[in-house]
């Protein structure tokens, strides 16, 4: 059995995406880096930025749109963007997250945290658990 969470076809992973076929008006597909679907409680979603770009004004657009639209629906939802200098591949749960969205805003963190813990705090937030103590989300 293949673990979970690993790169299963590198030469696929390689593979880039043409969506040129996919523009409407000047509206082009975005991509998401990662998708947490806990259990049909909640989402994380996460972008990663190769040494913290900033995400361009559609991309931010669209990520807002699908938060809030989730996070009206009943499902907390949690948006992660981190930052990333690595030139292979990307151990997306040691990135440092730059800013995050939750509850219909953008918000900083205010100590430098990682994607896993950050995961890690919201899930044990909207599962009612507390025993990891932190007040980094509003």
């Amino acid at each position: 059995m293949t673990e979970r969470g690993v790169i299963r076809n590198r030469e696929f992973a390689k593979q880039l995406r043409n969506f040129s076929g996919l523009v409407y008006e000047n509206i082009s597909p975005t991509d998401i880096d990662g998708c947490i679907e806990y259990k049909n409680k909640l989402f994380v979603f996460i972008e990663s930025k190769y040494n913290g770009a900033k995400m361009p004004y559609g991309q931010r657009l669209a990520f807002e749109r699908l938060n809030d639209a989730l996070e009206k629906s009943g499902k907390p939802s949690l948006f992660l963007v981190a930052k990333h200098d690595s030139e292979d591949d990307i151990d997306v749960a040691n990135s440092i997250v730059t800013e995050y969205r939750h509850n219909y805003h953008w918000h900083f963190p205010e100590k430098i945290i990682t994607v896993r813990e950050a995961s890690d705090i919201f899930i044990q937030k909207i599962l009612g658990r507390d025993y990891l103590r932190s007040k980094w989300i509003n």
